[in-house]
């Protein structure tokens, strides 16, 4: 298992994983042209990959991803006497289901928990589905009043 910064290769699985994981908590979008979601959502991803705002996080197994985690980096407004760092939104969270249960996504935020310390970035802010908080707080996360967020220690 391989967990890493998604690439330009990983964008068809990725948009397939997008449509899949969409359409397993609302079969109502199953209806959708998938044509239509492939290019509006290709677009997306090369622009994400090509900059510096969106960080798509992947666990790789034997060349399929398994997994994956979003986060796009908000910037704040400087403030005098204080360094100014990003804080980071989490999103988009999924492990294909025959991958689920065996630790790989805790794996891959393990990885955006040591790579949020690593750069500082101030906290990072998830709202979870009420059926994922066990898994944010088993991984250092906790309830603020609304979301929940991990502060690096």
């Amino acid at each position: 298992m391989i967990i890493r910064l998604a690439e330009a290769k990983d964008i068809n699985q990725l948009i397939k994983m997008r449509w899949d994981t969409t359409i397993e908590f609302d079969e109502s979008k199953k209806d959708e042209s998938y044509k239509e979601f492939e290019g509006e959502c290709r677009t997306f991803l090369e622009n994400a990959l090509n900059g510096h705002q969106w960080f798509i996080w992947v666990a790789e197994d034997n060349g399929k991803i398994v997994s994956h985690i979003y986060i796009e980096l908000i910037q704040k407004v400087p403030r005098p006497g204080r360094v100014t760092h990003p804080f980071a939104y989490m999103t988009n969270v999924y492990t294909i289901p025959e991958y689920r249960n065996e630790g790989v996504g805790s794996k891959v935020l393990s990885t955006i928990n040591k790579w949020i310390k690593e750069n500082k970035y101030e906290f990072v802010i998830v709202w979870p589905s009420d059926e994922s908080i066990n898994y944010y707080k088993k991984n250092g996360y906790v309830h603020c009043t609304e979301p929940m967020e991990y502060t690096p220690s």
